[in-house]
């Protein structure tokens, strides 16, 4: 977690410093939010990129390692659902399939066991279901999802299945900075009814605070702040990848 009066407080002391001005309560909620959809979908071009370099023997100066510890935060697993998806997912994992039901396999008896079900486009659906050898099993499910995020298992005779969960990476919370209003001057009020703090690794501090810096200078125009944010960014990347 990063605390998010930690991340305010550095971004007023850095505005005040450059005399860039003063970021209000409200601006900041909304940048912050923008700012941490920034870092976390970053995780995934990175993760693109070092799948395809050579590890550390070293686990924690290893890329690939680190990226694996900032996005377990948001991963959920064994969640259930009927059709509809979580509202908060981001990217799906895994679809799985509970056989409650002993299932004979030849002579073979199989006990209740979890199958992963293997997804399919709706137009690959109207061929699976006339090729014997592609038919869905309940040992080998198969399932549709479609652009509402609605999931159709299918079994053994294309029976529509249930007793689904799904394992998958959520988005992050929205984040608040909450406030109480004393004397026209916003006090922080740090109340979990009134602030949500970043879900990020606290290693994604420094990022955060310049990430809403560079926000920040295209709200009001500053292209001074705007390159200092960026260049303190490109140094970050920099280090971690070198």
């Amino acid at each position: 977690m990063v605390n998010i009066d930690t991340v305010y407080q550095r971004v007023l002391a850095i505005a005040n410093k450059e005399q860039r001005g003063y970021i209000t309560p409200l601006e900041f909620n909304l940048l912050a939010n923008q700012a941490q959809l920034v870092v976390f979908e970053q995780y995934f071009y990175d993760r693109h990129q070092t799948a395809r370099a050579p590890g550390s023997k070293i686990t924690h100066s290893d890329v690939d390692e680190m990226l694996t510890e900032k996005i377990s935060i948001f991963e959920r697993r064994n969640i259930p659902f009927s059709v509809n998806l979580p509202n908060d997912l981001y990217r799906l994992d895994s679809i799985i399939y509970e056989l409650t039901d002993p299932y004979t396999c030849g002579e073979t008896k199989i006990a209740s066991k979890n199958y992963e079900c293997v997804e399919t486009s709706a137009k690959e659906w109207l061929y699976v279901q006339h090729a014997p050898l592609l038919q869905p099993k309940d040992i080998r499910p198969i399932y549709i999802r479609d652009e509402n995020n609605r999931v159709f298992a299918h079994g053994t005779n294309n029976e529509v299945l249930s007793n689904l969960t799904c394992n998958y990476i959520k988005q992050p919370d929205r984040v608040e900075w909450g406030y109480d209003v004393i004397g026209e001057k916003a006090l922080y009020n740090g109340s979990p009814n009134k602030t949500t703090h970043f879900q990020h690794h606290p290693s994604e501090e420094t990022e955060l605070v310049m990430r809403v810096l560079e926000l920040a200078g295209v709200i009001i125009e500053d292209s001074n702040l705007v390159q200092y944010a960026n260049q303190k960014v490109k140094e970050q990347a920099q280090q971690e990848k070198s």
